[in-house]
């Protein structure tokens, strides 16, 4: 393994550091397409219920996907860009979970018979900030609405901070089978300029809860990028989380949008890593994690070898919507809770923003609809391109054909122009059969799916984070 400062190796690649900045852009990161910044205001409740009719009335409709979100924390973490609502008083969960009752009933009554449900996932918000009975509660209500196979992920994000072994082993019992702590980083002085205090040892012990418990997958997230970092202190954090073991490493890069996010006013610009380093500890961080076994996945996943997710990506069945990566197929998106995004055939939909607004549609028996977008034929097709891109898999130029009766090489002439230096480097290969992200080429298939992306050329209020 090549331990030099400006390249990170591969088996059988090098990517070197002049290669990252030629093509470290800004840019979406693809949870989907149209990205939600695209989706229109205005969008009915009317035209979720028509979505969610038609879906009923199809012969085999898409398994389900089901995101709940539960907006409480206890503490502000000033690099959040969440949606959150901080707050001591537990009593708001109580009511909340009462509503979103109510909104499951609201969405089963025009969802149909065919419920079957592959995956689950409690994000925040912090998912923990809810007592032992009221997660009990909204387990078996979800239960009642949907149908979940033998074989379902049901996953919930941790924050070390408000879990412990009790809480762990009643998720398990409760069906939960994959955990994600928020981990960010371990040194002391970085954690107290983001306000987010968790020692070592309180995630260690909250780790090895999980596996105590039985969960199948644990993955930790960091983030590079943040107050008061640097390869040093970085490189320690790395030691730690490696020797923790996770099956799964998110390795994020931190978006600092303080227009955007109030919170992170509160975060010291001249605390934050310069470009430059931001960009060796990538560099680092992923060698790191290559040398300690994992396997990179796409974009900023590391997993290791006998992990799902690197078995499907070797069998070329990796997927990609708003959880991330993830094995299971194409499915239809419910999307509950405040701000909540679902997906019901060609249409995106999103849940207002605002927790009055949200709980005032709900009480008065309206679906909470804030925005959305029915996608056009073209929007189709360019999602089918860029979530293949996302996930490295190979595109056949006939099958596209096949499956949408136009030539992909007539219909995205320009894009395969486009898309030249990038063959030129060594990121794509492209022939008269299709195109195929290289192994060199998965560290940026952002800037590959944008070149796909039509609605970049159109002004947008949304800031993007840069690629690496």
């Amino acid at each position: 393994m090549q331990t030099s400062s400006d390249v990170i190796t591969f088996p059988d690649i090098e990517i070197s550091e002049a290669l990252i900045r030629r093509f470290d852009h800004s840019g979406p990161r693809y949870t989907s397409y149209p990205t939600a910044d695209r989706f229109e205001s205005g969008y009915t409740a009317q035209s979720y219920i028509n979505h969610l009719v038609q879906r009923a009335a199809l012969q085999a409709p898409a398994p389900l996907s089901v995101y709940v979100h539960l907006p409480f924390c206890e503490s502000l973490c000033y690099f959040c860009a969440c949606n959150k609502i901080i707050t001591q008083d537990h009593s708001r969960s109580a009511e909340y979970i009462e509503i979103l009752f109510q909104e499951m009933d609201l969405v089963s009554a025009h969802l149909g018979a065919a419920r079957q449900t592959i995956q689950l996932h409690l994000g925040g918000g912090t998912p923990t900030f809810l007592t032992e009975v009221e997660l009990t509660r909204l387990m078996q209500q979800l239960r009642r609405h949907f149908e979940f196979t033998p074989d379902a992920e049901l996953g919930v994000e941790i924050d070390p901070r408000t879990v412990n072994a009790q809480t762990l082993s009643m998720l398990a019992g409760l069906g939960f089978n994959r955990t994600s702590f928020g981990v960010q980083d371990f040194d002391p002085a970085v954690q107290a300029a983001v306000n987010r205090i968790q020692p070592y040892d309180m995630v260690r012990t909250a780790l090895q809860a999980s596996r105590d418990a039985g969960f199948q997958s644990i993955n930790a997230d960091l983030i590079y990028g943040l107050p008061k970092q640097n390869l040093n202190s970085f490189s320690r954090t790395l030691d730690q989380l490696i020797e923790l073991s996770p099956d799964r490493i998110a390795l994020y890069n931190y978006a600092h949008l303080p227009t955007r996010f109030k919170s992170q006013r509160l975060i010291q610009t001249s605390d934050l890593p310069s470009a430059e380093t931001r960009l060796q500890i990538f560099l680092m961080s992923v060698r790191r994690l290559l040398e300690a076994g994992y396997v990179y996945i796409g974009l900023d996943h590391f997993a290791k070898p006998d992990d799902e997710l690197n078995l499907a990506r070797l069998d070329q069945s990796l997927h990609r919507n708003f959880q991330g990566y993830t094995t299971r197929v194409e499915c239809d998106l419910v999307g509950l809770g405040v701000s909540a995004i679902g997906k019901i055939g060609d249409a995106y939909i999103q849940n207002q923003h605002s927790l009055n607004a949200y709980t005032e549609a709900v009480s008065s028996g309206t679906l909470p609809v804030d925005r959305g977008i029915d996608m056009s034929t073209d929007d189709v097709m360019r999602r089918e391109v860029i979530m293949t891109i996302m996930c490295s898999m190979p595109l056949d130029f006939d099958d596209f054909e096949l499956r949408h009766g136009q030539s992909f090489r007539a219909l995205f002439s320009a894009e395969l122009e486009r898309l030249q230096p990038y063959v030129e480097a060594g990121l794509l290969d492209i022939d008269m059969r299709g195109l195929r992200v290289t192994p060199k080429g998965r560290v940026f298939v952002r800037a590959l799916a944008m070149v796909f992306d039509r609605y970049l050329a159109r002004p947008t209020v949304s800031t993007y984070s840069k690629l690496i």
